[in-house]
This record gives structure tokens, C-alpha cells and sequence, in this order.
């Protein structure tokens, strides 16, 4: 996995993300969003993953906690997706908690509540985005 790969990854995801809004338009519900996304991934070509769990490890003791993201593309992009009038900060947070507790190198929150869903689209990197080569 490099950069490059993580970079070029991201801008299929957003084009995925773009073309549902296009067909679908905002108003309705983030599980219909969330449908769409994926078919539009699978047309890609993309693998994901739904609603996986999210383990929570805590003093070395794996929990049963009911931590689930939306969509993860490649084992390597979280998609945090929202049908919601306004982002807030907390969103972001939950997106960075998923990354840090899997250890994945970038996430983007997509809202599809929104005229223009990749002008508010908001993507994190972290340690593990840094720590890839370039090429």
C-alpha cells in the first residue's frame, strides 16, 4: 500500500459518491445512500465491506461492544456516510476513532445531505497515512 494507491483510491471512491448524489439527489435516508454507494462501488470494480464491526480493546480484553462503521473500500478507506443537514465535529471524531482503532490510513465522511456532496465531503489522513511510501 502506498500514497499513491491510498490517493488514486479515494478519488474512485469520490466519483462513486458523486455519481449516487447525481442519480438520487439529497432527502433521503443515509440506509438508501449507503445501498446505492455500494452498488456503485461494486460497478468499479471496488471490494468493501458493510456495517463491520469495529473491535474495542480495552486493558488487553477484546469487548463486545456493538461498534459498527458504514463502509470500508479496500481494507484500506473508511466511508463514514451521513443524510444530515450539517456535519459536526463529533462525525469526524467517530471517523478518526475508526481509523485509529483499525488502523487504517485515511477516512472520509460523505454527506449526501447537501447540493454539492464533494464540496462537503471531509477526508482525514493519520500516522498510518504518513508512515506509507510515496510510490
Amino acid at each position: 500500500m502506498t500514497k499513491k494507491y491510498i490517493n488514486e483510491l479515494s478519488f474512485e471512491i469520490i466519483g462513486a459518491s458523486i455519481n449516487v448524489h447525481k442519480q438520487i439527489g439529497p432527502g433521503l435516508l443515509e440506509s438508501v445512500y449507503e445501498q446505492c454507494f455500494c452498488e456503485e462501488l461494486s460497478m468499479r470494480g471496488l471490494s468493501f465491506v458493510r456495517q463491520a464491526r469495529v473491535p474495542i480493546i480495552y486493558n488487553n480484553k477484546e469487548l463486545q461492544a456493538d461498534l459498527k462503521l458504514d463502509v470500508m473500500v479496500e481494507n484500506a478507506i473508511i466511508c463514514e456516510l451521513k443524510a444530515i443537514e450539517t456535519l459536526l465535529p463529533v462525525h469526524l471524531a467517530q471517523l478518526v476513532s475508526y481509523m485509529k482503532l483499525l488502523q487504517k490510513p485515511k477516512g472520509l465522511l460523505i454527506n449526501f445531505h447537501t447540493d454539492n456532496v464533494s464540496k462537503n465531503m471531509k477526508y482525514y489522513v493519520n500516522e498510518y497515512y504518513k508512515e506509507l511510501p510515496d510510490e
